[in-house]
C-alpha cells in the first residue's frame, strides 16, 4: 500500500503542526518516516514526534545524524574491538552498510589490523534518550478521508507508537469520533493561527507487546503477520533514531525568483502569498517560474535554536591505553 501523495493545503498543514511542536512542547517532531515492520514501505506515518527521555543531553551528545539500529544492537562494545563482522547476526551486506554509517557519523571507531577493519563503540548508547513516540497522521479535510481509517487502525494494531494521533482541520462531530479507534486521540489544528484543541486524549498503546499488522488485504479477509516484542524495539530504536537525524525540514527550496522561506523554514512563493510544495507545485509547470537561486536556509541552525537537538557536536572519543599491544 503505497503512501498517498499529499495535496499542497496537506503539506502546509503538516509543516505548520510540525512547527507548532517544536515551539510548544519539547518534541522532536520528524515528517513521513516508515512505520511499519513485517511490510516495510507500507505504512508513512506523516509525523513521528520523539518525546525526550532522561538521557536525551547523553544522546545529543554523539552526532546529530542517525545511528543505525543494526550497530546499535550488534556485540561491538566499548571496550576492545573486534573484526567487524564477527559482531553482527545479520547478512554481511547489512552489517557492512551499518559498520560504515557507525563509523561516519562517530558511533563507531575504526582500526586496521593486518588488512582487517576491527571497530568499537566510541561511547555507550544511551538506551532512554526517548521516552515516547507519537505518531500523528494529518487529515486536514475529514470530507475526504481517504485510507485514513485503515491507516489508523494499522497504527493501533501494531503499536509501533506509544501514541496515535489524528490531526484535522475540520470540525469534529460526534460521527467522526465513532468511526475512528478509541485508542486514537484527536486534535483540531488551525494552521493560520497555530491553535491546537484536544478534541480526544490518546490512549496508551501497548509498545512491548506483540503487534498484529495487515500486510494485505483482499475484499473478504486480510492477511497479518504478528510482530514479536524484539523487531518492534529494533523499528522504534530506527524510527528514534531516523527522526532524531532527520526533522521535519527536508524539502528541497524552489529554485524561482519568487521563492523565500518564513522565520519557520518553510518554503514560501511571493507571489502566490502562502506556503508551497516546492515538489508538487513549484518548476517549470508553475505560470509563475522565474528561474534562479533557491534562497538560503540553515536547517541545522533553526532546530537547534528551537530544540535540544545539538548541531554537530563534538563527538566523544574513548582512548584505549596500550590496546596496541594486544594485536
Amino acid at each position: 500500500m503505497p503512501a498517498p501523495v499529499s495535496s499542497p493545503s496537506e503539506f502546509a498543514f503538516e509543516l505548520a503542526l510540525c512547527s507548532h511542536l517544536e515551539q510548544t512542547t519539547d518534541w522532536l517532531p520528524a515528517r513521513q518516516l516508515g512505520a511499519a515492520v513485517a511490510s516495510p514501505g507500507s505504512r508513512i506515518i506523516d509525523i513521528c514526534a520523539v518525546v525526550p527521555g532522561p538521557a536525551f543531553t547523553d544522546r545529543t551528545r554523539i552526532t546529530d545524524r542517525d545511528i543505525p539500529a543494526t550497530a546499535i544492537e550488534s556485540d561491538v562494545g566499548v571496550g576492545r574491538a573486534v573484526f567487524w563482522r564477527d559482531a553482527f547476526d545479520c547478512p554481511p551486506a547489512r552489517a557492512r552498510r551499518a559498520t560504515d554509517r557507525a563509523v561516519e557519523v562517530g558511533f563507531f571507531e575504526s582500526e586496521h589490523r593486518r588488512s582487517r577493519e576491527y571497530v568499537r563503540r566510541a561511547t555507550r548508547y544511551p538506551g532512554d534518550w526517548f521516552s515516547r513516540l507519537v505518531g500523528i497522521e494529518n487529515k486536514p479535510d475529514l470530507g475526504e478521508p481517504g485510507d485514513l481509517l485503515r491507516q489508523l487502525r494499522l497504527d493501533v494494531s501494531l503499536a509501533l507508537f506509544d501514541e496515535v494521533v489524528l490531526a484535522t482541520e475540520s470540525y469534529v462531530t460526534g460521527a467522526h469520533l465513532n468511526r475512528i479507534p478509541d485508542q486514537v486521540g484527536v486534535w483540531r489544528f488551525d494552521p493560520e493561527t497555530g491553535e491546537r484543541e484536544v478534541v480526544r486524549d490518546a490512549e496508551p498503546l501497548t509498545a512491548d507487546a506483540t503487534g498484529v499488522e495487515p500486510v494485505e488485504y483482499h475484499s473478504l479477509h486480510t492477511d497479518v503477520a504478528l510482530v514479536p516484542p524484539a523487531d518492534k524495539r529494533t523499528a522504534r530504536l530506527r524510527l528514534a533514531e531516523r527522526a532524531y537525524g532527520k526533522g521535519w525540514r527536508g524539502y528541497d527550496l524552489p529554485a524561482c525568483t519568487h521563492a523565500g522561506v518564513d522565520a519557520d523554514g518553510r518554503p514560501v512563493c511571493e507571489h502566490f502569498g502562502r506556503v508551497v510544495d516546492p515538489g508538487s507545485e513549484c518548476g517549470t509547470e508553475c505560470t509563475a517560474f522565474e528561474p534562479a537561486d533557491p534562497p538560503e536556509l540553515d536547517r541545522a541552525e533553526l532546530r537547534e535554536a528551537r530544540t535540544g537537538w545539538v548541531a554537530d557536536p563534538t563527538g566523544i572519543t574513548r582512548r584505549q591505553s596500550g590496546l596496541d599491544r594486544f594485536w
